[in-house]
């Protein structure tokens, strides 16, 4: 089985095509067949001006347009497409969505905060850990970060907060922002044993590709913070030609630093281990049950 997702986050847009195989005890395998991004940076629109500006539109539009042709070449059959924090806060989110429907005929949800943590929890990332540890899932984007915290194998809280790297780049994120984040980490996570972290989003990848960790390793809160250290004293030109990152991530990557190490100490969190997956890996995962439970029915 073939499926994709499409994920418009408020830094960039993604298009994941994977395959759904059989796997060991019938546990399906989702292998990955393509991914492409485009940096479409609607956040530094939105959480300026509150709305996508007319030469975002036509990208967002171009962009969907291309990502309609990958998937009749890879004859992908099932297709779920949202947008998250940026298209949220757009005033004409809305009539975009409209639009792109009208044009390619591909319909974008746009969903909550809450929903796109119930997504990202849809990687069952929790059932290849420790039953009887304590996991807080961190999800760093441009617009938001979203919480899941599982402990003993059971879901305790998901939660979103509007705290993301392009919101901190335009100073739209307040004291009492933070505040309120690390109140609400400290007591909800009060209590739980050993908590560990997960994190997804493009930029703890690459801090996990630049430290030349193996898959499966963690990285340490000491380590994160060296590297912010590191990246901070840098300017953009050199954080690119240092660590060869594309402009779009040099920018971000030191807020999004900033977000796990906060979110780290406040769950006294000292490892994050980081599978590389995120919101679009999610989308695919309840894009198969969707599927499956339609052919179950028929």
């Amino acid at each position: 089985m073939r499926l994709a997702a499409i994920d418009i986050g408020s830094n960039a847009a993604r298009l994941l095509i994977s395959d759904v195989i059989p796997g060991p005890q019938a546990v399906p395998e989702f292998i990955k067949v393509a991914l492409v991004r485009v940096p479409l940076r609607l956040g530094f629109d939105v959480f300026d001006k509150g709305e996508i500006s007319p030469m975002k539109t036509e990208k967002i539009i171009k962009t969907i347009k291309s990502y309609k042709l990958l998937l009749e070449i890879y004859e992908v059959k099932h297709l779920r497409a949202c947008a998250t924090s940026a298209m949220r806060d757009a005033a004409n989110g809305d009539a975009i969505i409209k639009r792109v429907k009208e044009e390619t005929g591909i319909q974008i949800n746009i969903i909550s905060g809450r929903e796109e943590a119930s997504f990202i929890y849809e990687n069952h990332v929790a059932e290849n850990m420790t039953a009887d540890e304590s996991y807080l899932y961190i999800d760093v984007g441009g617009g938001s970060t979203e919480l899941t915290f599982f402990s003993d194998g059971k879901l305790i809280f998901k939660e979103s907060f509007d705290i993301g790297t392009i919101r901190l780049l335009k100073n739209q994120v307040s004291e009492a922002d933070w505040d309120q984040m690390k109140e609400f980490i400290k007591l909800k996570t009060k209590g739980y044993h050993h908590v560990t972290a997960i994190g997804s989003g493009g930029n703890i990848n690459k801090i996990f590709s630049i430290s030349k960790r193996k898959d499966g390793k963690p990285l340490s809160l000491e380590l994160l913070r060296e590297y912010y250290k590191e990246f901070s004293i840098l300017s953009i030109p050199q954080r690119m030609s240092l660590f060869k990152l594309r402009e779009d991530r040099a920018d971000v990557i030191v807020p999004a630093l900033l977000i796990y190490i906060n979110v780290m100490r406040w769950s006294d969190t000292e490892e994050i281990f980081v599978p590389k997956i995120g919101l679009a890996d999610g989308l695919i995962h309840n894009l198969y049950e969707e599927v499956k439970l339609k052919e179950v029915e028929v």
